[in-house]
């Protein structure tokens, strides 16, 4: 992701933050494999927060089983990411990346559930998990 970021990091200080499925995922646009993430059935109250810089970036009470094997959330909270066209894999789709380092995330699509209809398709691992309470 280029651009102007709150966290900007050389390649190898994002290598030394990151283990190397994270690297490739929020800073290499690469996608984990259908069901391998550890948070797709994470149900505790909490909020995910983004891998690379611990941004909050969605609340648990948004997130929803959609069947498609990662990590579905409704809608992020305020401020917490920003999107873009990709054109990747043949197809136009929106990508959503952290709003303060660039990181991918995944992509939002517009299947989700009423009354938003928005599907936030997210890589587990590029967030973590803080539980709360």
């Amino acid at each position: 992701m280029t651009g102007t970021f709150e966290v900007n990091l050389t390649e190898a200080e994002w290598r030394e933050r990151l283990t190397p499925e994270q690297f490739d995922v929020l800073r290499k646009h690469a996608t984990e494999a259908r069901n391998s993430s550890k948070l797709l059935h994470e149900e505790r109250k909490g909020v995910f927060v983004c891998a690379g810089c611990d941004l909050p970036l969605f609340a648990s009470e948004s997130k929803f089983e959609s069947g498609t094997g990662w990590p579905s959330f409704t809608h992020p909270l305020p401020d917490a990411v920003g999107t873009r066209e990709d054109k990747s894999w043949f197809m136009s789709r929106t990508e959503v990346h952290c709003r303060r380092c660039g990181g991918h995330l995944g992509h939002v699509f517009e299947d989700g559930p009423p009354p938003r209809g928005t599907r936030y398709c997210m890589n587990g691992a590029a967030m973590n998990f803080k539980a709360q309470g």
